[in-house]
C-alpha cells in the first residue's frame, strides 16, 4: 500500500513543500528513506520506529520504502518526523489516510512519541496555505505563532498516537489561541533618559527620518539607555509588518520575543562574527540585520567590532536586504532596519580632555580611525554625548515616549505625502534630495559654511534639516532647521569638555 503525506522545510525564511510518500510491500523487514542524508536518514529512521512502537502502533515487520521529494531541496531530517510518521502508518493500514489529506503535518518526534516544536512554524503554515491545504497539525508549543497564517485551520496534536483518531467526529486537535497584540506595547520609556535634551532630540529626528544614528561619550552618559528607547518612539508596525516580524522569529528560533507586535531591538556583542551578524552557515540561517528587521540594530563600543563584520554590514544598510550565496543557489533576506551605534572617545573610555584619561596621543588617534570605515559614512546623525550633572538630571524632566511618537508619526506621514509610499527622508537620493524646497537664508548658510562644502555632506545635512522642518510642519528648510542639522551631524555637542574630539 502507498500512503502520502506533506510536510516542509526552512530555505532562508520561507518554507517550501515537501512530499513524503511511504509504500509498505512483502519481503525482509527493512526501512529505507530515500531523499534525507545518510547521516540524518539513520538518525530519523530510529526515532520514527521508536515514537510509533512506543505510540501503541503495530510497527510493519516488512520492507518500508519512504521517499522524500523534491530531491534539490536541502532536508536535514528535523520538522519532517510527524510526515513520515504519518506516511508509514497510512501505508500500513493502521490510520486513515483521507483524514489527513487536506493537512499539512509539521513536527519533530520524541522517542515516546510526543511531538516536539520545530522552527519554522508559521512560515509552513503559510506554505500550506498557498499550496492550498485545509490546515496544518502542529505540536501544541508551535500553535499560536502558526495562528497568524491566515486562511489556514491550524491544529495541534502532542502525541502520535492522536492521529489514530484525528479525523473522528471532535477530534480534530485543539486550535491555538493567537496572540493578544492589544496588551503589548511595554517597552522603556524615553521619559527616563533625563538630563540629556540633545540627544533626546537626536533621537527623535533619527526616529522621524529613519536616519542611522552614532552616539560618542564616555561610559555611563547613556548611550545603551537611549538606544534601547528608541523602538518607543517608532511608528506602530502594521498588520503586513508584524507578520513579517513573527515569520522571522519563527524561523530564526528565538521563541516569542520577535512575535509581541513590537518593534524588534536587537544588541549583538562585538564579538559577533560577519556571518552572524549579516547570516549564513549552512543551511542558511538569519542573522542580526534580519532579526532586527523593521526595528533597530544596536551596536555598541562600534570600534571594537570585527572590520570584516562592519564591511559585510554596509551592504543591507544600504539596501535593506542581505543576499547569501550557498551551493550554487542565492537567498535574500530582509534587513531593513535601523542602525543605532555608540562609542566611548578613546580606549579607556574617559575622553583626550580628561586629565584622568590614559591614552597617549598615538593611541586615542587609533581608536578614533576605527570609526572612519566604510560604514561611518550611513551615520546622517552624529552625536556627541557628555554625562549629565546632577542638577540637570533633576532639573530636566524627562519626555515621555507617548508625546515623541505623536511627532514621530506626523512627520512620517508628511514624508509618505511627499514620497508617495512609506519612505523616509534617510531613504531619498540625490534627486529627491535636490528638490527639498530651501529658503533664501538656509541655501545662503550652506554655502557660508565650508564643512558642508562635499556633496555627499551637504545631502546628509539636508536630509537631517527636512526631517527637522517636517517635525515642525514647514514646507521649506529654514536657516534653523540648517544650523539644527549640523548640530546634530558633527557629533562635537554636549562634551563635558570643551576640548575639541576631532
Amino acid at each position: 500500500m502507498i500512503a502520502e503525506t506533506t510536510a516542509f522545510t526552512i530555505e532562508g525564511i520561507n518554507a517550501k513543500p515537501v512530499r513524503v510518500r511511504a509504500e509498505v510491500i512483502r519481503g525482509l523487514p527493512a526501512f529505507q528513506i530515500i531523499g534525507v542524508p545518510d547521516a540524518a536518514a539513520r538518525e530519523v529512521r530510529e526515532i520514527v520506529r521508536s515514537a510509533v512502537t512506543n505510540s501503541g502502533f503495530e510497527f510493519p515487520l516488512r520492507r518500508i520504502e519512504v521517499t522524500v521529494t523534491p530531491a534539490d531541496n536541502r532536508k536535514s531530517g528535523h520538522g519532517i518526523h510527524l510526515a513520515i510518521a504519518a506516511a508509514v502508518l497510512a501505508a500500513a493500514g493502521e490510520i486513515a489516510t483521507d483524514d489527513l489529506a487536506g493537512y499539512g503535518l509539521v513536527g519533530d518526534l520524541a522517542l515516546d512519541g510526543t511531538l516536539r516544536p520545530v522552527r519554522g512554524a508559521l512560515a509552513m503554515a503559510e506554505a500550506a496555505h498557498q499550496m492550498g491545504k485545509h490546515g496544518i497539525i502542529v505540536p501544541p508549543s508551535n500553535g499560536r505563532e502558526s495562528a497568524f497564517a491566515l486562511g489556514i485551520d491550524v491544529r495541534t496534536i502532542s502525541e502520535v498516537s492522536q492521529l489514530k483518531t484525528f479525523g473522528q467526529m471532535g477530534n480534530r486537535g485543539e486550535p491555538p489561541v493567537p496572540f493578544d497584540f492589544s496588551t503589548n506595547g511595554n517597552l522603556p520609556d524615553l521619559k527616563d533618559l533625563r538630563g540629556q535634551g540633545h540627544l533626546c532630540d537626536g533621537l527623535e529626528v533619527a526616529a522621524a527620518g529613519g536616519h542611522c544614528l552614532l552616539m560618542t561619550g564616555p561610559p555611563g552618559s547613556g548611550k545603551s539607555l537611549a538606544a534601547r528607547r528608541l523602538p518607543s518612539i517608532l511608528p506602530p508596525l502594521d498588520g503586513a509588518e508584524i507578520l513579517e516580524v513573527a515569520r522571522i522569529g519563527s524561523v530564526s528560533g528565538v521563541g516569542e520575543r520577535l512575535l509581541s507586535g513590537n518593534r524588534p531591538y536587537r544588541a549583538p556583542h562585538h564579538t559577533v562574527s560577519a556571518t552572524g551578524l549579516v547570516g549564513g552557515g549552512s543551511p542558511v540561517r538569519p542573522g542580526e540585520v534580519t532579526l532586527a528587521h523593521k526595528g533597530v540594530l544596536f551596536l555598541d563600543e562600534l570600534p571594537e567590532f570585527r572590520r570584516e563584520a562592519l564591511d559585510a554590514l554596509r551592504h543591507p544598510v544600504e539596501t535593506g536586504e542581505v543576499d547569501i550565496t550557498r551551493g550554487g543557489r542565492t537567498f535574500t533576506l530582509p534587513a531593513d532596519f535601523q542602525l543605532i551605534a555608540a562609542s566611548n572617545p578613546c580606549g579607556c573610555g574617559r575622553g583626550p580632555w580628561d586629565i584622568d584619561c590614559e591614552c597617549s596621543a598615538a593611541s586615542v588617534n587609533r581608536y578614533q580611525t576605527a570609526l572612519q570605515g566604510e560604514i561611518t559614512g550611513n551615520f546622517d546623525i552624529n552625536i556627541g554625548v557628555g554625562i549629565p550633572s546632577a542638577d540637570d538630571i533633576a532639573a530636566e524632566p524627562g519626555r515621555s515616549s507617548a508625546s515623541v511618537r505623536d511627532r514621530v508619526i506626523a512627520a512620517r506621514e508628511r514624508m509618505a505625502h511627499r514620497y508617495g509610499s512609506n519612505k523616509t527622508n534617510a531613504m531619498a537620493n540625490p534627486a529627491e534630495v535636490a528638490e527639498f524646497g530651501l529658503t533664501p537664508a538656509a541655501r545662503e548658510a550652506i554655502n557660508r559654511d565650508h564643512q558642508f562644502q562635499a556633496a555627499r555632506n551637504i545631502h546628509r545635512l539636508l536630509k537631517v534639516a527636512r526631517t527637522l522642518a517636517d517635525l515642525a510642519e514647514r514646507s521649506e528648510i529654514g536657516e534653523d532647521d540648517i544650523g539644527s542639522a549640523a548640530g546634530h551631524t558633527n557629533g562635537k555637542e554636549q562634551f563635558v569638555s570643551e576640548t575639541p574630539f576631532f
